[in-house]
């Protein structure tokens, strides 16, 4: 009986071709296969540019830059999320400012967002936590305020709202393709896509040192491009990408939890936690029965050592202080069988 991981990376003959392919071309960087890549995923989700680089980390950074954010500035972030959507704001020189999460889905609050704007607010990062998408009022606050959303869709390839995928609701949105996601590239990888006419052009400068076609450094830009070996992988698995989902939600639907999906929206499940008063002990049952899981995020980003001397360190945020050490993850990939999930239910209901 094979343990069951909480998440399984997808890999076959067909991914291996293409990246054997990629090397064998011998252009193994700035190529056809980045620039197909960018433009069928843009396709897939419905934005009007896509742009492969080298992480959801990087692509944050970029969407700093695309928007002009630097010292003086504040974005405003969620308080829970994994630490990189707020220390790509400090990378630019501008402040991260914390809001709660909602209590039912654990995606930022609207109301302390719209709170926490200030005459130094130039974005607002949405965070589709786990594949849930964040709240339709978002948008909403953000247009009326003339302010920039930025979506952090690094867990949630797939994800709907409204009938719009993740990746064409905000200004940009930022995401990756570490092996535990949707889909990968064979290591670290991500995207940046915007829904913004005047900002296409610019996506693509910023991911070579700030350069248009000519070679001269036209803005401040550094090399952020994805491989082609990479990028000929990502092709192969966006292809995939809407069965995998599909499992994931069908998966989802089997196992017995009370987490909540948002009216209007379709879940991507990258992880599918639930919120329990015993998180050890949960855990160490599945652990028991060969069953990997964990905690997401334990520590609310504002308590993070790396913002010590931030000004809301040491300030309440009371919902994600309630929720963060409480949010268990278990297997929901589309790798696991009927068995296995039978497993994964015995367990969670011993």
């Amino acid at each position: 009986m094979r343990r069951i991981p909480l998440a399984q990376p997808y890999w076959d003959e067909e991914c291996q071709k293409a990246a054997i392919d990629a090397l064998s071309s011998g252009r193994w960087v700035k190529g056809p296969q980045a620039k197909s890549f960018g433009e069928e995923f843009a396709k897939w989700c419905g934005a009007i540019a896509a742009v492969p680089c080298q992480s959801g980390s990087a692509a944050l950074w970029a969407a700093m830059r695309l928007l002009d954010i630097g010292p003086g500035d504040e974005v405003i972030v969620p308080g829970m999320t994994f630490i990189a959507t707020a220390t790509a704001v400090s990378l630019v020189g501008a402040t991260p400012v914390f809001a709660d999460i909602e209590e039912d889905y654990w995606c930022i609050c609207p109301d302390d967002v719209e709170a926490k704007i200030t005459e130094k607010t130039k974005a607002v990062i949405g965070v589709h936590i786990f594949g849930q998408v964040f709240s339709p009022r978002l948008k909403e606050i953000c247009n009326k305020h003339n302010i920039a959303l930025i979506e952090d869709a690094a867990q949630a390839h797939g994800g709907t709202l409204d009938g719009v995928r993740v990746g064409a609701i905000g200004d940009i949105a930022c995401f990756s393709f570490f092996p535990s996601k949707n889909m990968a590239v064979g290591g670290e990888g991500g995207m940046i896509t915007t829904t913004r006419p005047d900002l296409s052009d610019r996506l693509r400068r910023l991911v070579d040192h700030g350069r248009d076609d000519t070679l001269e450094s036209i803005e401040l830009g550094t090399n952020l491009r994805m491989s082609e070996v990479s990028a000929a992988i990502g092709r192969v698995q966006l292809r995939h990408l809407d069965d995998w989902i599909a499992k994931r939600r069908q998966n989802a639907s089997f196992i017995q939890h009370p987490t909540k999906v948002r009216n209007r929206s379709e879940h991507a499940w990258h992880q599918l936690c639930i919120l329990v008063n015993n998180p050890s002990e949960i855990i160490a049952n599945l652990d028991a029965n060969g069953i990997d899981s964990r905690v997401h995020y334990p520590i609310p980003c504002n308590r993070h050592q790396v913002y010590s001397e931030h000004i809301q360190h040491e300030i309440s945020l009371p919902v994600c202080d309630n929720i963060a050490h409480r949010l268990v993850a278990i297997p929901v990939h589309p790798s696991l069988t009927k068995d296995e999930l039978d497993r994964i239910n015995s367990a969670l209901h011993l």
